[in-house]
């Protein structure tokens, strides 16, 4: 591919030149090619979406004689493990415990905000998937200061071993404390124990700081992938580390084909062989999940795994059945991993990855979040951490290789449960082959009774407000909990990022926009049992949980924010919950609005993206703060 000049905003070239390297811009050149496929993709993604609800549609199983587009695979011969998958590298052949986070923090200066690089690697857990995608704020220019923060780790800059050294430390005294043993001995060679592990920013979402030859905004993974790989894969090769990456919000087989392209064009590129770069898809579409072993195929030889997350999975589905009036979820609370279409969707996956391909080759099952942090009342915190154990428990009983935590103090509580067993992992355990019926489609949708209350209604929202005003902070990771419970230490906070604040959203439009019946009657506001989830409630509600979000203390709701990025918050959520066509990223209108405190220009921009989406069938994706010359929006 020839180079393509690209244009970099406010010489943050030259002030990130330690991540914009030569070497980093000539293969991001060398990729920009790419930028103008995933547009077009993200076209097709609308256009479906759009005939799905023109036609009340739903989605189906591929025609098993096509061919995986941009390949030369046949969708039976996917199905039939007809394809040369990937070797399972040592590094990944364990990994019972898996945390999630970004390397960075909002405005903090590098050796305040490393401290979350040191935190993850010192923590035992068997891999860290730093983020940049849902848990990564991207106000400023925090993107960059997690590429950043990662090299100077993974390059063992003086800097990172000093934080590093600190950070053992107040790790031990918590651990003393908590677990009554210290769990780091030597903290340089704990250092070595976990494998580093990146994701990088779904095909749907555009880096906020540099455009391609043609103005338009280059595609975040386009950037996400080059730098973290071009950046760091020869530290990692002299370590002995594999090059890993999370690829997140995959809707197809398709899609799943043009990651592989770009992945071996950056290889090629690089001079590394074919299948160097090692991939974990995460399994956050329902589409996906209908075409799981063609995204396996599609993807090697890189694929090595598939992980089951909750929260987008969720939000997939609710959308993917907004036209649909008799599909409306019950309380958040009650999707758990074994509810309905949920426990469907978690056995379609395990029984791809134990599908072997020609070569008798499986692959690595990564199971779900586990989203509590054992800070509270000693009552709260033990109810909390039964609990998280008890979820492993059953996730290790039905075939996952390990699972995620969503914070460090969690490695220790959730990895015996897999410590215990002793297996490295569950490659190859057997169950039923896949099939593609009708039941099989149907059960991946499937609702179960339970309840859909006021109580429900009330936590959702408060939720959804509080993290719409914790992005706008470049928090897209925060300790959040229904505004009911500040204050109340046996309810113990539970880190919520993107992806559960958009499903949160989801689900009272579906309340709102499907009449849905409540099951529970409420005192408080005269509901009984039966009684449609109106207008008027919706807006008696929000103004009762927005009222509690004023007043809460600055340990909740940073007083800063609430004549700033709440009052945003709130118009984005009421936008969201009361448009008649649902909006397709709850992200859309919280990027548009970074670094933006203005509630009328949030309503500006608001009104531009709606307009846009209803008229034009089209999303605004790009940073309108950086644009290109002449250009007005």
């Amino acid at each position: 591919m020839a180079d393509v000049a690209l244009t970099i905003r406010d010489n943050l070239n030259q002030t990130y030149a330690d991540v914009y390297t030569s070497e980093a811009l000539a293969a991001l050149s060398a990729l920009a090619p790419f930028n103008q496929r995933i547009k077009a993709a993200m076209a097709d993604r609308l256009h479906r979406r759009a005939e799905r609800r023109r036609l009340n549609q739903r989605i189906a199983f591929l025609d098993p004689q096509r061919f995986i587009p941009h390949t030369q695979i046949r969708v039976q011969d996917a199905r039939d493990g007809n394809f040369d998958g990937a070797l399972i590298p040592p590094d990944l052949q364990r990994q019972w415990i898996q945390g999630t986070g970004p390397a960075t923090k909002p405005n903090a200066p590098v050796e305040n905000s490393i401290r979350n690089v040191a935190y993850a690697l010192l923590s035992g857990a068997d891999g860290w998937m730093f983020d940049g995608e849902d848990a990564l704020g991207q106000i400023t220019t925090m993107s960059l200061d997690n590429q950043r923060n990662l090299k100077l780790a993974i390059h063992r800059d003086p800097l990172f071993l000093k934080v590093a050294e600190q950070v053992a430390g107040e790790m031990n005294t918590w651990a003393r404390g908590f677990l009554g043993r210290e769990t780091i001995t030597d903290w340089q060679a704990q250092l070595d124990f976990t494998t580093k592990i990146f994701r990088a920013r779904g095909l749907h979402l555009d880096d906020r700081h540099i455009r391609d030859a043609e103005g338009v905004a280059m595609a975040a993974s386009i950037v996400d992938l080059t730098l973290y790989v071009t950046n760091n894969y020869r530290a990692l090769q002299q370590a002995g580390s594999s090059v890993v990456l999370y690829l997140p919000k995959i809707q197809t087989a398709g899609e799943a084909a043009l990651w592989n392209q770009m992945l071996t064009a950056l290889e090629q590129h690089l001079g590394l062989a074919e299948g160097t770069i090692k991939v974990y898809v995460l399994v956050e579409q329902l589409e996906a999940t209908y075409q799981l072993m063609e995204i396996r195929a599609a993807l090697s030889p890189h694929f090595v795994g598939f992980n089951t997350g909750r929260w987008d999975y969720i939000n997939s589905v609710s959308d993917a059945l907004a036209w649909d009036d008799s599909f409306i979820n019950p309380n958040i609370e009650a999707i758990t991993m074994t509810y309905g279409y949920m426990r469907h969707y978690e056995d379609r996956v395990r029984r791809a990855v134990n599908t072997p391909d020609r070569n008798g080759n499986y692959a690595l099952w990564q199971g779900g979040m586990e989203p509590n942090i054992p800070v509270g009342s000693t009552e709260g915190v033990a109810a909390s951490m039964a609990k998280a154990v008890a979820g492993a428990e059953r996730e290790q009983r039905e075939g996952a290789s390990g699972k995620w935590v969503a914070h460090w103090k969690m490695v220790h509580i959730v990895r015996p449960v897999w410590e215990k067993v002793g297996e490295a992992n569950q490659l190859g355990r057997q169950f039923p082959p896949l099939t593609y019926t009708q039941a099989d489609a149907d059960g991946l949708i499937q609702l179960e009774p339970a309840p859909r209350d006021i109580r429900g209604a009330r936590n959702l929202l408060s939720v959804a407000l509080q993290y719409g005003n914790a992005f706008g902070q470049g928090m897209q990771a925060a300790a959040l909990k229904p505004a009911d419970f500040f204050g109340n230490d046996d309810i113990l906070y539970l880190m919520e990022d993107m992806a559960t604040g958009e499903i949160r959203l989801s689900i009272l439009w579906e309340w709102l926009h499907k009449e849905a019946r409540l099951t529970e009657a409420d005192p408080a506001t005269g509901v009984q049992a039966g009684d449609v989830f109106t207008e008027s409630l919706y807006r008696r509600l929000l103004e009762e949980e927005y009222d509690k979000l004023l007043q809460a203390s600055g340990k909740d709701v940073f007083d800063s924010s609430k004549t700033t990025t709440l009052p945003i918050a709130r118009a984005i959520a009421d936008t969201y919950i009361l448009s008649g066509v649902k909006p397709p990223w709850f992200i859309d209108l919280l990027n548009i609005n970074l670094n933006n405190g203005d509630l009328a220009e949030a309503k500006r921009r608001i009104s531009l993206y709606m307009e846009t989406l209803n008229q034009e069938g089209k999303r605004i994706t790009e940073n309108l703060d950086f644009r290109p010359a002449g250009r007005v929006v």
